[in-house]
């Protein structure tokens, strides 16, 4: 995969990804996965699944969602349809960036990759009607590690876009940080 660029954000590790499209008469082509180009940024993540999702009204939240350990996920994000106010938040307590969130957004225009690592829990909205996104995990779903907190969790207090918010029943009924079981601890 040839990388035109890469940004890191203000939360260690979390890092926008911009693929190189090498476009034509045609249209284009483009790796959206190389394990050695992405060694080369420093992740060395083995993905093992990929997920797909529709969200098919404007405002759609899906998260924040995460796998306790042992079974935590890194994540390889990208919009195929649309576009997503995407959502990484520090979830390992002690770390010094805990609770803090960044933002970026993914469009089937801009062509951006958000990668996540292990610690961190995703969330995004959907912000426009028939949006779908792409994503690579490094473990495979565990029902019995899949966790959720509160999307507007006050202590995390993402700053949403002004759009009205459809939230799954799951999503609803998910507890905050300070009441969650997020086994997730900083290793410097």
């Amino acid at each position: 995969m040839a990388i035109s660029k890469v940004t890191e954000l203000a939360l260690p590790g979390v890092k926008v990804i911009e693929p190189t499209y090498f476009e034509d008469f045609r249209g284009y082509y483009c790796e959206t996965y190389s394990a050695r180009s992405l060694h080369e940024l420093g992740i060395d993540d083995v993905f093992v699944q990929d997920n797909h999702f529709l969200s098919l009204k404007r405002g759609t939240i899906r998260g924040i969602h995460f796998q306790n350990d042992p079974a935590a996920q890194a994540k390889l994000i990208r919009c195929t349809r649309g576009s997503l106010f995407d959502v990484a938040v520090d979830l390992r307590k002690g770390s010094p960036t805990y609770k803090k969130w960044v933002s970026v957004i993914l469009s089937a225009e801009n062509r951006k990759q958000l990668y996540i690592p292990k610690g961190f829990g995703h969330i995004c909205m959907s912000l426009e009607d028939h949006t779908e996104g792409q994503y690579k995990v490094d473990a495979l779903y565990a029902p019995e590690l899949d966790r959720a907190i509160a999307w507007d969790d006050a202590d995390i207090a993402i700053q949403w876009p002004p759009i009205e918010a459809i939230v799954s029943p799951k999503d609803k009924a998910a507890p905050t940080l300070a009441d969650s079981d997020v086994n997730f601890v900083y290793a410097p």
